[in-house]
């Protein structure tokens, strides 16, 4: 078993640095939801503030502290020491270490990628990056690591990084990215030559796709995707048609879920369905203009969209091709039924745990993983109640 053969070369130091599953708060508990009755349990726990999860082959999982700390999780809690080579991150506010992702063909070249806030040259700046590195034989630090995609411009504020990282069929590796907050910024989300409030699409190495939609625009940065996004922090691609699909934070009202497509501008700060959080207008007042996508969905009040998966396995049939998000400010979890591009249903789940819950994907075991944005942040595994 992979999981003993790892544990067997790490030394006495390092296995007293590990962290425990034990903790009188694990979460085990029964809940009734529309399509099934469904049991929670704590998998791990005291991890800071999990921001990121991938599956590696074996079930094992690789997560994110966002205080800039990569752990390796087995599937019976155990929590690896941190895992060495992972780059300084800016972690004050929002920022820290993000998410995670494998490379498609991890199997062969090991590259983990990670988004993190990446500290500026003048004081108190920074931005969105991501860094790819290869995880050594004995998973105990990630070698040549390098930066292959740095957000411009790096401004001093300490809010809206995004982000997600979501490769397509193609092997393309999509970024999500927030507009920074700040008033002063937050415009830059129209503007083409500025990455803040978009969407970008690279390739691994962090070049640019030849069929980017601004590519050949000199006044545009070649990398964008698509923009005019406020602070997205879930992405997925739906299984279905191969598409990117997005939630992003809205100011008091008007969080979104998006399907953005290459060159559309989605309308931050422009319009909005919500307000600013003193209650003035954003921009025109207006939920909606010309030339600008309207959402697939939008929550108003918020529930602070974080965390975003598609489900496509068997182990809870009711569940199958659903969209999952996770809610930071109503701490939950929402399940939309979708009718091609549009919500059909929603259902909320889990409130009683009283978690905020950062990051929802689904394992190769079938069952549904949570995170839990806490100072003792858990994995929360959901399967069908009675089984194991």
């Amino acid at each position: 078993m992979r999981m003993g053969r790892t544990a067997a070369l790490m030394t006495a130091t390092t296995l007293a640095a590990c962290l425990s599953v034990t903790d009188a708060s694990a979460v085990d508990k029964v809940f009734k939801t529309e399509k099934a009755m469904v049991s929670v349990k704590t998998v791990a726990s005291g991890l800071s503030h999990p921001w990121g999860l991938a599956f590696l082959p074996d079930g094992r999982m690789l997560v994110t502290e966002k205080d800039g700390r990569l752990r390796i999780v087995a599937p019976d809690g155990t929590v690896s020491a941190p895992v060495k080579g992972v780059p300084k991150v800016d972690d004050r506010g929002q920022g820290g270490l993000l998410d995670v992702a494998l490379d498609p063909d991890f199997a062969q070249n090991r590259f983990v990628y990670l988004s993190f806030s990446e500290p500026g040259t003048e004081d108190g700046t920074n931005s969105t990056a991501v860094a790819r590195g290869a995880l050594n034989a004995d998973e105990t630090a990630l070698s040549d690591v390098r930066v292959i995609f740095s957000q411009k411009p790096k401004v001093e504020s300490r809010m809206h990084y995004g982000s997600r990282l979501v490769f397509d069929r193609q092997g393309h590796l999509y970024v999500t990215l927030g507009e920074r907050s700040l008033e002063q910024f937050r415009t830059q989300a129209q503007d083409l030559d500025s990455h803040l409030g978009k969407v970008v699409r690279i390739n691994r190495d962090g070049s640019v796709p030849a069929d980017n939609p601004f590519v050949n625009r000199s006044d545009a940065l070649p990398e964008i995707w698509s923009y005019g996004h406020r602070n997205i922090q879930g992405a997925a691609l739906n299984p279905q048609t191969g598409a990117l699909w997005i939630n992003e934070h809205g100011p008091r009202g008007g969080d979104e879920v998006n399907v953005p497509e290459p060159g559309k501008n989605y309308g931050w700060p422009v319009v909005s369905y919500g307000v600013n959080y003193n209650g003035t207008p954003i921009g025109t007042g207006k939920s909606s203009a010309p030339g600008m996508e309207e959402p697939v969905y939008q929550w108003t009040p918020v529930i602070g969209s974080s965390g975003m998966t598609f489900y496509t396995a068997d182990t809870l049939p009711g569940w199958k091709g659903s969209l999952f998000n996770g809610g930071l400010a109503t701490k939950e979890v929402v399940r939309l039924e979708l009718d091609g591009n549009k919500v059909k249903h929603e259902e909320r789940m889990f409130r009683d745990l009283g978690k905020r819950i950062r990051q929802v994907s689904q394992g190769p075991d079938g069952a549904l993983y949570l995170l839990t944005d806490e100072n003792r942040g858990e994995i929360l595994r959901v399967t069908p109640a009675g089984k194991s």
